[in-house]
């Protein structure tokens, strides 16, 4: 009987680049500043109104409630949706490979061709490295989909870091009213921090500069806090 070849363990790549696929660091960080951004701006809207503290508190617990689970819900289907989509093609790569292995391991060797290896090399590599199914599976999907079937998203961490972020984040200008204030510029002082702090921190995943990230999303949170404020105000004066 022919020898089985050796199993050899699969040595991890280095961890030293950021995250880049969206597990968990795409929803936080959207989920933090859409919950900063649409929280504070519906909360400017109706001050803008001229309404009591007590409806400033209640929208915007109201706002961090549903939009905390508006972004869980849409999350978790995104990201479902997106990795059943990628197990399908897996599982269609799989079925070729069992239905038509010597064309694939052609395939395989005439990829590493095109990347200027010899092709006596190329079809030796490919051909011990689709002695082992899984892994044969595996290479095929990174090279031809661009996808690494042993690291995909999963949509209850993409859900749970959303949920979480956006509901911090809309909590933010929302304290200083829980805590007391009676006008908007505590709300506004720290609303303002806040989305510098969100912008510089997501230049720490983006290797853009901080104070550049931070000024950019603070324009941009309080042009949106500036247009409901003025939408509050034009609409309040008519059905107050």
């Amino acid at each position: 009987m022919e020898a089985e070849p050796a199993q050899h363990p699969r040595i991890p790549a280095p961890d030293h680049h950021r995250d880049v696929n969206g597990g968990w660091l795409r929803p936080a960080v959207f989920g933090a500043v859409d919950g900063l951004v649409s929280n504070f701006a519906l909360m400017t809207g109706v001050v803008g109104g001229a309404v009591s503290n007590g409806t400033v508190i209640l929208t915007g617990l109201a706002g961090l409630a549903a939009g905390a689970c508006s972004m869980a819900a849409g999350e978790y289907t995104s990201v479902a949706s997106q990795r059943e989509l990628v197990q399908a093609e897996i599982e269609a790569e799989r079925l070729e490979l069992s239905r038509n292995p010597h064309g694939e391991l052609a395939e395989l060797a005439q990829l590493y061709v095109s990347r200027g290896v010899e092709p006596e090399l190329a079809h030796e590599v490919a051909r011990q490295l689709s002695r082992d199914p899984e892994l044969a599976l595996e290479i095929h999907a990174r090279e031809e989909l661009g996808i690494d079937p042993t690291d995909l998203p999963s949509p209850l961490v993409a859900a749970g870091s959303s949920f979480l972020c956006f509901a911090l984040g809309a909590l933010l200008p929302l304290l200083p009213y829980l805590l007391g204030a009676t006008s908007l510029l505590p709300a506004l002082v720290l609303a303002a921090l806040g989305l510098f702090g969100c912008g510089a921190v997501v230049a720490r995943v983006t290797a853009r500069s901080w104070w550049f990230s931070g000024l950019r999303q603070l324009v941009l949170g309080g042009a949106a806090a500036g247009v409901t404020y003025l939408l509050g105000w034009l609409i309040g004066g008519h059905v107050g």
